[in-house]
């Protein structure tokens, strides 16, 4: 089992998973991810969540170890996701005197991804139930849509432990040394961004608590600062800029509209600008890409014209942005076109969906390669954009 230390009485039995291609079959995960799942030794014993499908036989084997010989008496459900329930059924087959612990939208859940009858070993919470273990006592806090319906926390008050689900999670096995802000932000905004209102929810529910350790469903038990999570938390879900700077994001077909993309981030330079990042939305991590939009406070997208649109790569893009509920940020649009640019008509209109969105007034609107004069109005529009 991996060392992982958390109390005397409260264990890590969760697994990584190193070789998986895509987490959700879509976001790129370099060094992987780990499935985080506890258990409670007390006079009962309580699990805290299980792990996804890939790891069933090493997590088996870990709850087994920390176990010890002995049985347990809770399972508690804090999100139905596979990544994190997919053997709910194993466990309740194995200990058929377990109790699942859920509130009113975890079992109608549980019913459609299982074919088992709970009625009789099923314990249904709401806000502000406890349930005892012993020594330690777990208080149910709902979270609904962070990032599910069905989403709840447990506060363990004795030893001040939030489990706070796919809260304060990021990508990455647990035995990888990183910097925890930029795959949690990456995280954060891919997973659960659109739901900043649902999480701002959750932190005042948890600013009423003495927290000590914070237990997520992914990445590392958080036991120092925390006052540093808990802040990034309170700006991603918030909505406001994390720091100052710029995203140049283009989308290119032959590598004119990449030339001019390249020529504003040096204009923005520069002029000045503090940090000014830049991505090939056909080639670059799309999860990176929104991770960005939503840290900095401004951004460029150039496009090209494609079918009378805009190229794919950026529609997706904007289509992302917008699902994940993007806001209160300045962006300047520059679009290339050989024959009837109309890039930038199609991503002011995206833009013009969401909130808060301020667009710099006219777009630079190349044809086919970038001349003097483009330059000359893309150093106009990095003025404009800078000064906003």
């Amino acid at each position: 089992m991996k060392d992982i230390t958390i109390t005397d009485s409260i264990l890590y039995i969760g697994a990584d998973d190193k070789d998986i291609d895509l987490f959700e079959s879509q976001y790129v995960v370099p060094n992987g991810v780990s499935y985080n799942s506890y258990v409670i030794l007390d006079e009962k014993v309580a699990v805290m969540d299980t792990v996804d499908a890939r790891r069933r036989d090493v997590w088996l084997e870990n709850l087994e170890q920390a176990l010890a010989g002995r049985t347990v008496d809770y399972l508690v459900v804090s999100h139905m996701e596979p990544d994190h329930a997919a053997n709910i059924q194993v466990l309740a087959g194995k200990y058929p005197d377990m109790k699942v612990v859920g509130n009113a939208k975890t079992f109608p859940m549980i019913a459609q991804f299982f074919d088992m009858d709970l009625s009789s070993r099923s314990v249904v919470v709401k806000e502000g139930d406890t349930l005892s273990l012993g020594s330690h006592e777990l208080t149910f806090v709902m979270a609904p849509m962070v990032h599910w319906p069905e989403v709840m926390v447990s506060y363990e008050k004795s030893e001040k432990i939030l489990f706070s689900a796919d809260g304060f999670g990021k990508f990455g096995a647990l035995d990888t040394e990183e910097d925890w802000a930029c795959e949690a932000r990456r995280y954060y905004f891919n997973i659960v961004g659109k739901y900043g209102a649902q999480v701002q929810s959750l932190l005042k529910k948890a600013a009423g608590l003495d927290i000590n350790i914070i237990c997520p469903l992914h990445g590392p038990i958080l036991k120092e600062n925390l006052g540093y999570y808990i802040g990034k938390y309170n700006t991603w879900s918030s909505y406001q800029p994390e720091d100052e700077g710029i995203l140049v994001a283009y989308a290119s077909i032959h590598g004119n509209t990449r030339k001019a993309a390249i020529k504003m981030k040096e204009i923005l330079e520069a002029k000045g600008a503090k940090k000014v990042a830049i991505t090939d939305l056909s080639r670059d991590d799309m999860a990176e890409a929104i991770e960005d939009a939503f840290r900095y406070d401004k951004m460029v997208l150039a496009a090209a014209t494609y079918d009378a649109g805009m190229f794919p790569c950026m529609e997706d893009f904007l289509h992302h942005l917008k699902s994940k509920n993007f806001q209160k940020r300045t962006v300047a649009l520059i679009e290339n076109g050989s024959w009837a640019p109309m890039a930038a008509k199609q991503m002011r209109s995206l833009l013009e969906q969401m909130k808060e969105i301020t667009i710099c007034g006219n777009a630079v609107s190349i044809r086919s390669a970038m001349k003097d004069a483009d330059v000359a109005e893309m150093e106009a529009l990095a003025e404009e954009l800078l000064a906003k």
